[in-house]
């Protein structure tokens, strides 16, 4: 699972502050297995260089799409021990929401589920996927069938995802900020309330923001390279600018896992897989 080729950018200057910690950050990965593989693989080594006490934050929309989310779901639900940092952190996506609804009930219920095993979404991948390793067949999802499919690490980790970090000066959420609201309340908006937990699905209005987050800068995903491009006007949506910086591959649409090393003053981008010849235009989210 871990053969395929990573590409380490070289270091690049940007005002984050860490507070001294070396943080590794993992944008979208979709059930793609192999590709978060060697990118862990990669992390644990570069991890295994630094003296300083080192993060792992996987930035949420861990499923879906791709061929193996119930694989890729093992690996990020691994100990910190396994991951070769001090600290791991789960944030939650859009995706983690759509299927959480759909598990837990409420007046959001329906509206997730159809979301979710949508052929945009790809959420009917993954309950394929359960139903397989459970030995039954599934035409919806249910708390038993996502333990007897993912066990119990798997279902405590993804009951104890967070919707975003603060580091210093630095905010890990899996959208983006919405510059016109209070940061605090914007990131404490609850995953039950759906689309109004926007912390997970906004992009227009953040990407093309260019006035900055008061000092505040964040590291999201989201919104893969096709679609950032279109709304942010970046040849590079992997740069910092804007006082953002983009880590969504495009993952199950492209092939590439993408992630980044950040310390205090400096980052670099980590890209693992091999590009699709011809990528599909994909939608954000």
């Amino acid at each position: 699972m871990t053969d395929l080729p990573v590409t380490v950018s070289e270091w690049k200057p940007a005002p984050f502050d860490l507070k001294g910690e070396t943080v590794f950050a993992i944008g979208d990965v979709h059930g793609c297995a192999p590709e978060l593989g060697a990118l862990l693989n990669s992390i644990a080594g570069l991890a295994g260089e630094t003296a300083s006490k080192r993060r792992l934050i996987y930035l949420g929309d861990m499923i879906n799409r791709g061929p193996d989310s119930a694989g890729v779901l093992e690996l990020w639900a691994r100990s910190e021990e396994a991951h070769g940092v001090d600290h791991v952190d789960r944030l939650m996506g859009n995706h983690e929401i759509m299927m959480m609804l759909t598990l837990v009930g409420g007046p959001h219920a329906h509206k997730a589920e159809t979301m979710w095993l949508s052929k945009r979404m790809g959420g009917h991948i993954l309950l394929d996927e359960m139903a397989a390793r459970a030995g039954r067949e599934a035409a919806h999802a249910d708390q038993a069938l996502l333990h007897d499919a993912l066990g119990e690490t798997v279902v405590h980790r993804l009951q104890g995802m967070r919707s975003h970090v603060r580091l210093g000066n630095t905010v890990f959420v899996h959208g983006g900020l919405d510059p016109h609201a209070e940061q605090d309340e914007f990131l404490a908006r609850p995953w039950l309330i759906f689309t109004e937990a926007r912390w997970a699905w906004i992009n227009h209005g953040f990407l093309d923001w260019k006035q900055g987050f008061g000092g505040t800068l964040v590291v999201h995903g989201h919104t893969p390279p096709d679609k950032h491009r279109a709304i942010s006007g970046m040849e590079d949506p992997h740069l910092f600018e804007g006082d953002r910086l983009g880590l969504d591959g495009g993952s199950a649409r492209t092939g590439i896992v993408t992630g980044a090393q950040i310390e205090d003053g400096r980052y670099r981008i980590l890209k693992a897989g091999i590009p699709f010849e011809t990528p599909v235009s994909s939608d954000a989210g």
